[in-house]
């Protein structure tokens, strides 16, 4: 189970079907099993004149064994029925508890697969790590330290600005601790990093809109196809119901691809062969606002920035998602490669200039990234990092952490 994300409880009340027993208008009446056969007791008008302990008597000895079968004797019928009531709020605060990233059972039993997570994360990193580590082998804090932790910076693509940014932080806070050890500017640095990365950190939430509707991109490659996939799962593991729109109809076996993640986590999908992606987009929002869906994940065709057509049709099915619900979408999302450094940065720009990024997923860090274009991002275009990669596997995807990344960033355990 991830409750890496939180779901805020719409205002409207829930469906009659799911209000708890004790709730309906007739929850205070003494008897809640099925009334008799009408040949062996009085007209309804009559009650009234019987006794309520006799009633309930002449009920439960005229109900059929086989409906009373799996009930025990004791307590009676009216306590039997706040049983069941109280059973099924306690049903309801469970599935909301799930939902909640607060929740600590939830945390609980992800903590193993977070911890092996991390280790993968240092594993992908281990480069830049390395790369960065070397620099604090010296033995005491001197310009020429400053000068390769910049080279190394900009290896790792934290680019010139967030590299700039992190040395004169750094010579402040070494100024400020007095440190004379070489080891304990690599601390400080962490905490810089940190401080950088953190206000990328963000948490997803569903539920304040009905459906939440969430609009992914991203370039071909760029695992977003995989990436919705994961997610959907997370979000059907953690009760939310998910509705996924195959709006990828540009690039050959896309609506296939996307119909195999729906099948594996049992959610629907609107597909359409050959048809006008808007037109899909539009038709899952419409589906999922009447189909009562917490979520409707709309996957969008790969394509570069410099592809102007293509963008221009990722501009049009935002606005036909907008036609569909006035308020959506309200997640729109960028998937991109960890690898490509410097680039994954002009991505953001341009991704963000056409449909207004809101957040960010981050994947393939167990390959050959660098990570350090996270600070370059941070400090040129802020766009948050909801989720971050390393692996195919489901637990792959993981919530990101400025100062988990950070330490892994410079190879600390």
């Amino acid at each position: 189970m991830f409750s890496f994300f939180r779901k805020k409880k719409p205002a409207a009340e829930p469906a009659p079907s799911e209000q708890p027993a004790a709730e309906s208008p007739a929850a205070d009446a003494p008897a809640q099993v099925a009334p008799p056969p009408p040949a062996a007791e009085a007209p309804p008008e009559m009650l009234p004149e019987v006794p309520v302990d006799d009633l309930e008597a002449q009920a439960l000895a005229a109900v059929p064994e086989e409906a009373v079968e799996a009930e025990p004797p004791e307590p009676p019928a009216p306590v039997q029925s706040t049983t069941e009531s109280i059973a099924a709020s306690a049903r309801h605060e469970r599935a909301e508890t799930t939902f909640s990233s607060e929740s600590e059972p939830a945390e609980d039993a992800a903590a193993p697969a977070r911890s092996g997570w991390l280790s993968r994360l240092r594993t992908g990193l281990k480069k830049t790590g390395s790369g960065i580590s070397s620099v604090f082998t010296g033995t005491k804090i001197d310009e020429a330290l400053y000068e390769d932790l910049e080279t190394a910076l900009l290896m790792a693509d934290a680019g010139v600005a967030a590299t700039t940014f992190l040395l004169d932080d750094l010579r402040r806070r070494v100024k400020d601790a007095r440190a004379t050890d070489p080891a304990q500017v690599k601390g400080l640095l962490a905490d810089a990093i940190t401080d950088l990365l953190k206000p990328l950190e963000k948490t997803l939430v569903v539920g304040e809109y009905h459906p939440t509707v969430i609009m992914v991109a991203g370039v071909n490659g760029a695992g977003k196809t995989t990436s919705i996939g994961k997610l959907t799962r997370h979000l059907a593991d953690a009760g939310a119901t998910v509705l996924l729109a195959a709006a990828d109809t540009f690039r050959a076996a896309a609506r296939e691809q996307l119909a195999v993640w729906a099948g594996r986590n049992q959610v629907e999908i609107i597909s359409q062969q050959g048809a006008d992606p808007s037109a899909v987009a539009f038709d899952a929002v419409a589906a999922g606002r009447s189909r009562r869906m917490d979520v409707v994940l709309v996957d969008t065709a790969g394509r570069l920035p410099t592809q102007k057509h293509l963008m221009e049709e990722l501009t049009k099915i935002r606005r036909v998602v907008t036609k569909a619900d006035v308020t959506a979408p309200h997640e729109v999302l960028l998937v991109i490669d960890g690898n490509t450094g410097q680039n994954a940065l002009a991505q953001v720009k341009a991704f963000d200039e056409a449909i207004q990024l809101t957040g960010l997923v981050v994947t393939k860090l167990d390959g050959t990234a660098k990570g350090g274009v996270l600070a370059a991002i941070a400090r040129e275009k802020p766009v948050p990092v909801y989720f971050i990669g390393v692996g195919e596997k489901l637990e792959d995807l993981q919530t990101f952490s400025a100062r988990e990344f950070a330490q892994a960033l410079l190879g600390n355990p």
